[in-house]
């Protein structure tokens, strides 16, 4: 025995490296999963470095080799909708089987925390849940993390349908714990059209958290794209340059905040006490999200995203203007990493909220929604028009069906090809005629309405200006496809803006009873009230 006393050690050695070597898949490719029909779906993970990979899916295999990192990918043959199937995954000795896929339509639907909102809250959830039947609808709900740098995979919780596919059905969009009050309510409506319009499956994919800021959203590189954005990139820097530290301190930061909790008399009126930043900044910190809950999901097949967030970046003025170069800046991101091409980003113009207009021109919120008008110049977006199902007083209005159906519209007719109305009427010129100002649109569907319901009211929302930029409430009238606007305080006017405030009055619809969007015809310089 002696003379082997030497080789125990290495064998132990051996079958160490041996026992931790394993085929792995990314949490987004698993059971119930639905593939993009139409392309050339990549499916990848992780084993020894040389390693062969051998992947079996509708009579066909597929090879690869795990490089230097370990991981390996593979692209599946374009296939039209259809399941289910099954895959088989093998390297060595080790087999990985999943099931029950599908092939359809994938849309990943992110954002903050409208998007986030889930359909157990929502004012028509109750009978949505009840009737969520369709097992033809699967999710997969991204848990809701944060990084300094981007991951490679998601972590799972444990005991939760969070982290991995799963199929739609009453029970499992009522079971508490999954995601936020249940899957989000805008993308559950979103999904639940295309299936009636492309009865192909459909596979959303949630990613989503409250609160939370464009440049969360975005990768250092698409943050370097502009000299705008250099202040996010010193931020996130200073986070990588002091997070030992941070890390160091954060526990004594932690106990401290808890044991003045303890104390606090929420009925004392004394401001609560302010919890400690975790040491890589938070959900809000630039770049947190997309390395988190966005880098983990590249490249999966998808057919698109629906996005719904900006009021984080409203809250004041200079974030609202950088919005302008930041949204299209974060599509131009996405794609990028993607590499899919420029698939359809469609998004959701703010909602109304805070008190009532008291002016034809104020606020912050506008600008957001005007960076995401003009966002529509960049091929393949497409926008959802809300300003008329928000609520004064919660920035989370509770009818998420309309948001849902519009943005539904918008994929029907720009991503689809059927012929229908899908946008309300968005400003197209102006011409001044006297004392009048004449504008006409696009989108006018059927005609142009006053109210949704195409009743006989008199329009609202529209102010107009004359050379000293000071807008007043404007009289306004639809004349054919055309709105004529005019005040007698502003006897030579130049301008005109519509529905330019937090919570705008305007009712401007067209026929088939979607709303126009905010606009301005001027370029003022961007004030809260001029």
């Amino acid at each position: 025995m002696k003379k082997y006393k030497y080789l125990f050690p290495f064998l132990i050695a051996l079958l160490s490296i041996t026992a931790t070597a394993q085929l792995k898949l990314p949490a987004i490719i698993g059971d119930n999963m639905v593939l993009q029909q139409g392309q050339k779906d990549p499916v990848w993970g992780w084993a020894d470095p040389g390693e062969k990979i051998s992947v079996a899916f509708r009579d066909q295999r597929y090879e690869a080799t795990a490089g230097a990192d370990g991981k390996w990918m593979i692209h599946l043959r374009a296939s039209a909708a259809g399941g289910p199937f099954s895959m088989v995954i093998t390297a060595n000795s080790q087999t990985i089987r999943l099931s029950n896929i599908w092939i359809g339509e994938v849309w990943l639907a992110s954002g903050q925390s409208n998007m986030e909102f889930g359909i157990q809250t929502d004012s028509c959830g109750k009978a949505a849940i009840e009737t969520a039947t369709d097992s033809l609808i699967h999710f997969f709900v991204v848990p809701m993390t944060f990084s300094l740098h981007p991951e490679k995979d998601i972590t799972a919780p444990a005991n939760s349908q969070n982290g991995k596919w799963v199929v739609c059905s009453p029970e499992l969009l009522a079971t508490p714990g999954f995601a936020w009050h249940g899957f989000s309510a805008v993308g559950y409506y979103f999904a639940r059209e295309l299936r009636k319009s492309t009865n192909a499956p459909v596979g959303m994919i949630g990613s989503y958290k409250g609160g939370t800021p464009a440049q969360a959203w975005m990768s250092t590189a698409g943050l370097s794209a502009q000299p705008a954005f250099s202040r996010y990139l010193d931020m996130h820097q200073q986070y990588l340059d002091h997070y030992e530290d941070a890390k160091r301190d954060y526990p004594a930061k932690k106990g401290a905040f808890q044991e003045a909790l303890k104390k606090w008399d929420k009925a004392s009126g004394e401001p609560r006490p302010k919890e400690p930043l975790a040491p890589e900044g938070g959900f809000n910190a630039p770049t947190n999200l997309y390395n988190a809950m966005i880098a983990p999901l590249v490249p999966y097949g998808i057919r698109g995203v629906i996005w719904y967030q900006g009021e984080s970046n409203g809250d004041r003025l200079e974030e609202a203007v950088t919005y302008r170069q930041l949204f299209p800046a974060l599509i131009a991101n996405w794609r990028h990493h993607w590499q899919q091409g420029n698939f359809p980003f469609l998004f959701v113009q703010l909602a109304n909220f805070r008190t009532p207009a008291q002016l034809p021109s104020e606020g912050i919120w506008p600008w957001v929604r005007e960076a995401q008008l003009k966002t529509l110049d960049i091929p393949r977006t497409g926008m959802a028009v809300i300003t008329d199902v928000g609520n004064a007083k919660d920035i989370h209005p509770t009818d998420k069906l309309d948001v849902g159906l519009r943005l539904s519209l918008v994929a029907r007719a720009t991503v689809y090809g059927e012929k229908i109305v899908y946008t309300g009427p968005l400003y197209r010129s102006m011409k001044v005629s006297g004392s009048q100002v004449i504008l006409r649109f696009t989108g006018v569907g059927t005609g142009l309405a006053a109210g949704k319901n195409a009743d006989t009211a008199a329009l609202r929302g529209f102010g107009v200006a004359g050379s000293d930029g000071r807008f007043e409430w404007a009289n306004a009238r639809i004349s054919g496809n055309e709105v004529i606007v005019e005040s007698s305080k502003v006897p030579h006017p130049v301008a005109v803006r519509y529905n330019w405030a937090d919570n705008p009055p305007g009712n401007l619809y067209n026929k088939e009873g979607l709303p126009a969007s905010s606009f301005r015809t001027d370029n003022y310089p961007a004030s809260v009230q001029p």
